[in-house]
């Protein structure tokens, strides 16, 4: 896979598809790589009209580690950011956000749909704010505005998913496998063996315990953006499952109600459901696709 300088860093990237085709950059969310962007959902969006993008944010993957100023400490910034001061985290979403510009940037795609799930949802939401003129559409999935005010996760689904996870292979794998059982809704079984897979690749690929840490600071950091939103001009999907213990539904709701003109898909009995080849991802697949293609004929 090939590796770009985007803002002074290295940025992995693979791409799928027709270059002449419609750009569609994905974004992952919190810790992910892009091989969670499954290879087969990227060549069945390929084949319906995309060029599609993945890519490992900044600190994840085959993308650049900031390390360089030793190990960060995690939990002391983390409660200085509890406390009201940001000013130590490494990185922020806005940083993330200028990732994915820089990289369309560097490809040499003037503007693309940009389509993010979870904090890649935020960060997709962002890259809409601070580059809207590199963004043709918008499509935010189980994702949230980042207002405070919104209903919270359980503490033990908190707890789980900020609990640092042991670094030996068998052990990453399980605690992992744990942590997604616990948000996924009850319509669609949980893959199992397809998630242990990609846990696996994952880990094989590039094991790197500081880089989930900071992203976990620049999550905590993030602005709200519920005002902000209502300054998008582009067409903009938000997908959200009803039973998500993550991102509430009414964070998928309130992002759609802000956006102007927002088309809202809320997927019954999906919870914060990755991205297995199965599951609500065909409707999901038909939806971006309707999406990006009704953005780029009215554009």
């Amino acid at each position: 896979m090939p590796n770009i300088t985007i803002n002074g860093i290295q940025i992995e990237y693979e791409t799928f598809g027709n270059p002449s085709d419609r750009p569609l950059l994905l974004v992952w969310g919190i810790w992910g790589q892009m091989i969670m962007w499954d290879e087969g959902l990227c060549r069945d969006l390929a084949s319906r009209g995309h060029y599609v993008i993945r890519y490992d944010n900044r600190d994840v993957g085959l993308s650049s580690k900031f390390d360089k100023g030793g190990i960060t400490d995690i939990m002391g910034i983390m409660g200085k950011i509890l406390s009201g001061d940001k000013s130590s985290v490494p990185y922020t979403i806005e940083d993330m956000a200028d990732d994915g510009a820089g990289l369309l940037d560097a490809l040499g795609i003037p503007c693309a749909h940009i389509c993010g799930i979870s904090m890649g949802g935020i960060i997709a939401q962002t890259i809409a704010l601070r580059h809207p003129s590199q963004v043709l559409s918008l499509t935010s999935i189980f994702s949230t505005t980042s207002n405070p005010k919104l209903p919270q996760p359980k503490p033990e689904i908190l707890s789980a998913f900020f609990t640092p996870l042991p670094a030996d292979r068998s052990a990453f794998i399980e605690g992992t496998v744990g942590k997604f059982k616990m948000v996924v809704g009850s319509r669609f079984p949980f893959d199992e063996e397809w998630f242990r897979g990609k846990v696996a690749a994952s880990y094989d690929r590039c094991f790197y315990q500081q880089g989930m840490g900071r992203h976990v600071l620049a999550l905590l950091a993030q602005n709200d953006r519920k005002e902000a939103l209502a300054s998008i001009k582009v067409p903009a999907l938000v997908i959200h499952g009803t039973e998500d213990p993550l991102f509430s539904v009414e964070a998928g709701k309130e992002t759609a109600a802000v956006i102007p003109g927002a088309q809202l898909l809320l997927l019954e009995g999906v919870g914060h459901d990755v991205v297995t080849y199965g599951g609500a991802w065909p409707q999901i697949v038909e939806a971006i696709t309707a999406h990006t293609l009704k953005a780029t004929n009215n554009k």
